[in-house]
């Protein structure tokens, strides 16, 4: 088998590691080696793995790429051409061997989830975020990602036009339930209308039909959202996506999100934000809504995003309204859930150091973390002061926390104006240190000349790494006024960010 028709007709699919003592690793495989086949049919990503395994008994084709010698790409006139011209040539995987499985796990752990690459969006939203993004992050960032499979996977939204007749299928023969699906509008002209898909990247003219795909998934729980554009599915055009959603019983729920942009819109309609009336009339329809659905199913049902909430200076619901917070990363109850565990009774009554420390934020969270803190300020010794960051990187209209860079913090901060310096945890890469344009949290204690940790998810959490900090051996690099000793502070905790 030649590298060349390998990528034709197979996926092959990386092996990051293999599981001690499994029937992978007593078969022989190493990390490095790849999987071709299993049951001899090609798998395009970790799901259809498992759903072959499912079957009970399975044969896994693997392989283990051979490094090619180099190979001179043209005619080389100077030593430097030799050196330009001479590329690795693509791996061989002709070194192959299978094992068996029989209702246990192989034991194998790939390097992605997917093996065939993400499939790509084919529509040009006019509040599409990629399209605001400014330039300079790393690549993934620019990625318009659309695949069904993660929404699986991870619970991203996707929009379902890209859709080919096999993926609804699989979809169908798979049970890939839940899925995550953005809606916008029920209304078929207005939804065109604001995503504007493009026509070659549509597979399927009847996947952009979001009534005939939502009502042919019958058996696939969706859970839905609806991104509102002022003065375009707002107002009457929310009540009617409302009510057909509401209509169909494998509809779960509708979180509702006011649109977000950037200050980065060249060539871009104009699109303007939520105000307060807008958001006030948005809170009062959905208000009726959810009285009704409650009435009537037990359920609300639909659910307005923390946003909206804060720009109609109207109080969070309490706890139980958010039904267990079905769709938190979706900004639907963040703020709420994290005021539910509040500060520990037993704090102490002051610190063994004084201790300066800052809280940033983004500009809409800033007042409500600032009255949320306040039992913190009772302790002795400790001084607390809540930063609203601006956003020099997306701009001043992008408000939210989790958007905050390396870049915004360095235009907030002064060195050595405070003992410690808390970051929101959603400011960090998944199971990372590193923010959106990359800056690490190192780099910002080396600049800052002050301890830098992520908060937590929980004020409860919040209050625990800043007592924790206090307590661990006083200021880090003893800059700042309040500085008391010079020893070394605990390595920032590392905190997993709950992805779109």
């Amino acid at each position: 088998m030649t590298a060349a028709e390998t990528i034709q007709e197979l996926y092959p699919a990386p092996i990051k590691g293999v599981e001690s003592g499994s029937p992978a690793e007593r078969a022989g495989v190493r990390p490095g080696d790849v999987l071709l086949r299993v049951n001899g049919e090609p798998v395009t990503d970790v799901l259809a793995y498992r759903h072959q395994l499912s079957r009970g008994v399975a044969t896994l084709e693997i392989a283990r790429p051979q490094v090619a010698p180099k190979v001179m790409t043209g005619v080389a006139g100077t030593a430097q051409d030799h050196h330009r011209l001479m590329l690795q040539a693509a791996p061989s995987l002709d070194d192959t061997f299978t094992f068996d499985v029989e209702w246990e796990d192989p034991g194998l752990e790939f390097e992605e989830v997917l093996f065939d690459g993400i499939k790509k969006c084919a529509n040009k939203c006019d509040f599409c975020y990629v399209h605001q993004m400014p330039r300079g992050f790393r690549k993934s960032l620019y990625i318009m990602d659309d695949d069904y499979r993660l929404s699986f996977l991870y619970g991203s939204f996707v929009t379902l036009t890209n859709l080919t007749e096999n993926d609804i299928n699989r979809i169908l023969d798979e049970n890939l339930s839940p899925l995550y699906i953005s809606v916008h509008t029920a209304n078929q002209e207005l939804r065109q209308d604001m995503m504007k898909w493009w026509r070659l990247k549509v597979k399927d003219p009847q996947a952009v039909q979001i009534r005939s795909m939502i009502e042919r998934l019958e058996s696939i729980d969706l859970y839905t959202q609806i991104v509102l554009v002022p003065g375009r599915n707002d107002r009457e055009n929310l009540d009617e996506t409302v009510e057909y959603l509401s209509s169909r019983p494998n509809v779960i729920s509708a979180a509702v999100v006011p649109i977000g942009l950037t200050g980065h819109r060249t060539n871009l309609p104009d699109v303007r934000t939520f105000n307060q009336e807008d958001a006030q009339d948005t809170l009062a329809r959905l208000n009726v809504w959810r009285k009704k659905f409650l009435a009537e199913r037990g359920t609300r049902f639909v659910f307005p995003s923390d946003e909206l909430y804060l720009l109609a200076g109207e109080p969070l619901p309490p706890e139980e309204e958010y039904e267990g917070f079905p769709m938190l990363e979706n900004g639907v109850g963040m703020i709420r859930d994290f005021l539910t565990e509040g500060v520990p009774e037993d704090l102490p009554a002051a610190l063994p150091h004084p201790m300066r420390v800052i809280l940033g934020t983004g500009l809409l969270f800033a007042e409500s973390l600032d009255r949320a803190v306040e039992p913190l300020r009772q302790i002795g010794g400790l001084e607390i002061e809540v930063r609203a960051v601006e956003n020099k990187t997306f701009g001043r209209v992008t408000t939210v926390a989790g958007l905050l860079t390396g870049r915004c913090f360095r235009h907030a901060i002064q060195p050595g104006e405070a003992d410690l310096l808390i970051v929101p945890p959603t400011t960090l890469r998944y199971g990372t240190e590193l923010m959106l344009d990359d800056t690490s949290l190192t780099e910002l204690r080396n600049e800052f000349r002050m301890d830098v940790r992520p908060g937590g998810a929980t004020l409860g959490e919040l209050a625990r790494v800043i007592l924790q900090g206090a307590q661990s051996s006083g200021p880090q690099f003893g800059m700042s006024a309040h500085a008391v000793k010079d020893r070394p502070a605990e390595d920032a905790a590392e905190r997993m960010r709950g992805e779109a």
